[in-house]
């Protein structure tokens, strides 16, 4: 049995890049159990290959990646998946022409009866409830984010990613989603949420990470972070 103590996901020191041009810069990263780390940054920072290469999507040219304590290092999304990693993508990743039930069918596959599916779907995501026979393409973005989330939550995950939360939603679904977040992490479930905009998840991360041009240039708790965060790049805008 893992220690308690054990992080679920931990970068030491990896480095990565796209045809031999470097984009991460030893970059250290930790998101201890039951708690949600904001990894922040503008474009550009390093954020979605740090996500990629957390993910097994993208390999590290070298340093250390840890999911629950196992060196993970080259394996594939799939393993990663079966070890308790859900990911959930930017741009929501919902099948658009298929309803809100057939989406949710999707995450039984792995063994969890639909039904239970469902229920839990709507126990979490009420507004899912009201859609269940509605096509998803049809549904607004915070509802199609929900479903994008009830689906990963489906196959009860340990750590969950999600990228870029906030991306084309009006403030007000935003900060209802975030709430969520906030439950889902009580409930002890570790989230790494990838974000641009930092004022829109620091409300309810525990831990902070900014990064800019591939590097970590500041970690910690959000209230101490704030002369960075003004300094680094997002001031008024975010």
């Amino acid at each position: 049995m893992t220690d308690p103590a054990t992080p679920l996901l931990e970068l030491r020191g990896v480095t990565a890049g796209y045809d031999g041009i470097q984009v991460l810069h030893g970059v250290d990263l930790v998101v201890p159990r039951g708690e949600v780390v904001a990894l922040l940054g503008p474009n550009g920072a390093g954020k979605t290959t740090t996500l990629l290469v957390a993910t097994g999507q993208h390999p590290a040219s070298s340093g250390c990646v840890h999911v629950a304590g196992r060196h993970v290092n080259g394996a594939r999304p799939e393993a990663l998946a079966r070890i308790g990693l859900c990911t959930i993508p930017e741009g929501r990743g919902v099948f658009r022409n298929l309803t809100v039930r057939e989406n949710l069918r999707m995450a039984s596959y792995r063994g969890t009866p639909e039904a239970l599916v469902v229920e839990r779907a709507v126990a979490r995501f009420p507004r899912l409830g009201e859609r269940l026979d509605q096509v998803a393409g049809t549904m607004s973005g915070g509802e199609q984010q929900m479903l994008a989330m009830a689906r990963g939550l489906a196959t009860d995950p340990t750590l969950l990613i999600i990228d870029e939360l906030s991306m084309g939603l009006a403030p007000l679904i935003v900060a209802e989603l975030y709430e969520l977040v906030a439950s889902i992490a009580r409930e002890g479930v570790s989230i790494l949420v990838v974000e641009q905009f930092a004022r829109t998840v620091l409300g309810v991360a525990d831990r902070a990470v900014i990064m800019q041009h591939g590097h970590v240039v500041a970690a910690g708790v959000p209230s101490d972070l704030e002369a960075e965060l003004s300094a680094a790049y997002l001031g008024a805008s975010s």
